[in-house]
């Protein structure tokens, strides 16, 4: 036999065992692949300290969860949103979709974060001479960013409510309004109660609290109807798991420490109830901010 016929006889053989092997796999279910989401916070601190803040949590997810997150951000709170809006995400920390509109995307509720609620404020430097929000007809105010419905929409309301016209003014985010009340560019600011103390606290700045609001729960956690059940199952538990796993926790304490947040912060879950007052807001605010 020469060698001819049996390199054929080779090659035919290697041929059929690929054939066997390839009916083999085709037979076989199918493996499914980990689904990728994006998640969109909202911006309570600009850009680099939201990452700052968020990618070690959302690292710390995607590993537990087995479920990739990728964080998408734009360079204000309005930017962020219109991802949400526009479905560009699946994922998002939020409490800019309960307004009628908006519940419609059937986005879901299903965590929080463990911390006080916060409150609506307008501020002022602690030496101003302004000791009342009547003082601010005419002048120019600071705000996050036109979605902010902490630190906009409802110290907004009241200014509106009291008469009070005021020349609105956007930062893009919280730290950016308030840096334009310390330079002197603006006279006040309409703010969170959570992100204005923290900031007071990093940047050791003095401020006089002019209005609060009635409380507010912290953002919400939620999901579009894009994440599947499996997925939402795995990402609730990896975020709710992080105050017991010790490095979890370790990773909630240090982000914690980047943005002034007083403990660690942890999530817990939610079914949405607690925030009946971001719906009641709606009911009843001017017009111009539903």
């Amino acid at each position: 036999m020469t060698f001819s016929i049996l390199r054929s006889r080779a090659i035919h053989a290697l041929s059929v065992a690929i054939t066997l092997i390839a009916s083999v796999f085709s037979t076989m279910p199918a493996v499914a692949e980990s689904n990728t989401y994006q998640f969109s916070p909202v911006n309570q601190y600009d850009i680099n300290l939201t990452a700052a803040y968020w990618n070690p949590i959302i690292d710390y997810v995607s590993e537990k969860s087995g479920v990739k997150l990728n964080l998408k951000i734009g360079r204000t709170s309005a930017d962020t949103t219109s991802f949400v809006i526009a479905k560009e995400v699946e994922i998002a920390f939020t409490n800019h979709l309960f307004s009628p509109e908006r519940e419609k995307l059937g986005w879901k509720v299903f965590g929080r974060r463990e911390l006080p609620p916060v409150h609506g404020q307008i501020v002022v430097p602690a030496d101003s001479s302004i000791t009342d929000i009547a003082q601010l007809q005419g002048q120019d105010v600071a705000f996050p960013g036109p979605e902010a419905h902490i630190a906009y929409k409802v110290p907004m309301a009241q200014l509106l409510n009291k008469g009070v016209n005021v020349n609105v003014v956007y930062g893009g985010n919280q730290n950016a309004a308030l840096a334009q009340l310390f330079a002197g560019k603006v006279k006040a600011v309409g703010g969170n109660s959570q992100l204005i103390e923290a900031y007071s606290v990093r940047e050791k700045r003095k401020l006089r609290i002019l209005w609060t609001s009635e409380p507010y729960y912290d953002l919400a956690l939620m999901a579009s109807p894009k994440v599947t059940p499996a997925d939402l199952k795995a990402i609730s538990a990896a975020f709710f798991s992080m105050r017991t796993d010790p490095r979890g926790k370790e990773v909630l304490h240090q982000a914690s420490l980047k943005v002034g947040l007083t403990g660690n912060a942890y999530f817990i879950p939610s079914d949405g109830s607690e925030y009946a007052s971001y719906r009641k807001f709606y009911q009843i605010a001017p017009p111009s901010l539903r």
